[in-house]
């Protein structure tokens, strides 16, 4: 089994309060990842079991007398009637570590939880694998602007084996799975049990549409109407999906950097699909050769070491201070780390020749309010060296983690 980075934050939420939650998308590992955690005494119930889930559903109190605590409900979003009964049996004791639950998606979960829990659940999003634990790097820490630390590197040939194939956990726990097959599978469930059963898809085609739309788009600015158009509907419609894949964890908005002292700068956030895998398939990707050729790369490495950065911190319960810079000439500035009142500016390029030029657009920070701390352009270079006085050329294993020094 792959060694997970959430499982501190998993093992300080059990210790620390009363419920833990686990989220994410469907089929990133929450269950087996909890399974492997969960104490000996504490028993397993699932919600995918029609008949626990109508007891769950139609009588919740019961349901809770029957199963007590210590209890890990999986699939708890099948019945939200659950959460203010959990709330009133953890209130009547000061124990932590009552229950663990997981949810696939967060379509009602989240409102339900934050109505109900609030103050006595911690949270982890989970997502699909980083690429520090495919290779099992556990002493790999999350990417700090302020202290950018050295690995081994890595070639482009190897990201971009990990782009196309992904992270997700059964295309590593099974040697044989096809991996069109799977994500045709997957999509298939997501749009069928998840989309169906809580949001207003009436056209499954045009939903599918939608989705390639966006996986083809991941690392562009949002722009609705393109996708309206893409998948046959309207603006409004585009909006409320988009916010489905959010919700879902599939896709992460990067927010524009906005400062009332800089002027002319874009209001759009950009996609980035949070697998990168699953964002090849739906684009049309059939090869890694292709794609790592094509005029796409670009934007597909961005999101890749976007998404990995999200994962991380997700992981460790920290929410990622990042964005992005976009002005109205379309000068841009790839990644922005906010810390401690000071802007990080980093550029990301599939290149091993970095030079000067390519930070040019970071002076467009200048006029704001804040700090400019060390950037640097993140690439395939491979060695961790200075550009100039502040910047830096950066390896993408200082990024995302990389295999364990030897």
């Amino acid at each position: 089994m792959i060694l997970r980075e959430a499982e501190n934050m998993i093992k300080k939420i059990h210790k620390s309060f009363k419920v833990l939650l686990v989220t994410g998308p469907r089929q990133v590992g929450k269950t087996t990842l909890l399974l492997s955690l969960k104490p000996k005494d504490m028993e397993y119930i699932t919600l995918d079991d029609e008949v626990l889930r109508n007891m769950a559903r139609t009588d919740p109190k019961l349901f809770l007398e029957e199963h007590p605590a210590p209890l890990f409900i999986d699939e708890v979003q099948y019945a939200p009637e659950l959460f203010s009964y959990i709330k009133m049996v953890v209130d009547q004791t000061d124990k932590n570590g009552l229950y663990w639950l997981t949810g696939s998606q967060q379509f009602h979960l989240m409102k339900n939880v934050s109505e109900s829990l609030a103050g006595r659940v911690g949270i982890v999003n989970l997502n699909s694998f980083t690429y520090k634990e495919i290779v099992g790097n556990h002493k790999s820490s999350m990417f700090d602007p302020e202290q950018i630390k050295k690995y081994p590197p890595i070639s482009v040939n190897e990201v971009f084996d990990i782009i196309y194939k992904g992270g997700m956990p059964r295309l590593y726990s099974e040697k044989n799975i096809s991996r069109d097959l799977y994500f045709e599978g997957y999509i298939d469930t997501y749009i069928s049990r998840d989309v169906k059963n809580f949001a207003q898809v009436g056209n499954e085609l045009s939903f599918r549409q939608f989705l390639v739309s966006v996986a083809s788009r991941t690392g562009e600015p949002l722009k609705y109407s393109l996708l309206a158009k893409d998948a046959s509907i309207s603006i409004p419609t585009a909006k409320n999906w988009l916010s489905i894949l959010i919700t879902a964890g599939l896709v992460y908005l990067l927010e524009p950097f906005a400062s009332s002292e800089l002027k002319r700068l874009t209001h759009m956030p950009k996609i980035i699909f949070m697998d990168t895998g699953l964002a090849c398939y739906l684009a049309g990707w059939t090869s890694k050769t292709d794609l790592q050729q094509s005029a796409q790369a670009g934007h597909f490495l961005e999101t890749f070491i976007i998404s990995e950065l999200i994962k991380s911190y997700n992981a460790n319960g920290i929410k990622p201070y990042i964005y992005y810079y976009r002005d109205k000439e379309k000068n841009e500035i790839d990644l922005i780390f906010y810390k401690n009142n000071t802007l990080y500016p980093f550029e990301i390029k599939k290149t091993g020749s970095p030079n000067k030029e390519m930070v040019k657009n970071f002076k467009k920070l200048e006029d704001s309010n804040k700090k400019i701390g060390a950037g640097g352009i993140i690439c395939f270079y491979d060695k961790l060296m200075r550009l100039d006085e502040k910047n830096y050329i950066i390896p993408i294993s200082s990024v995302i983690g990389g295999k364990e020094n030897k």
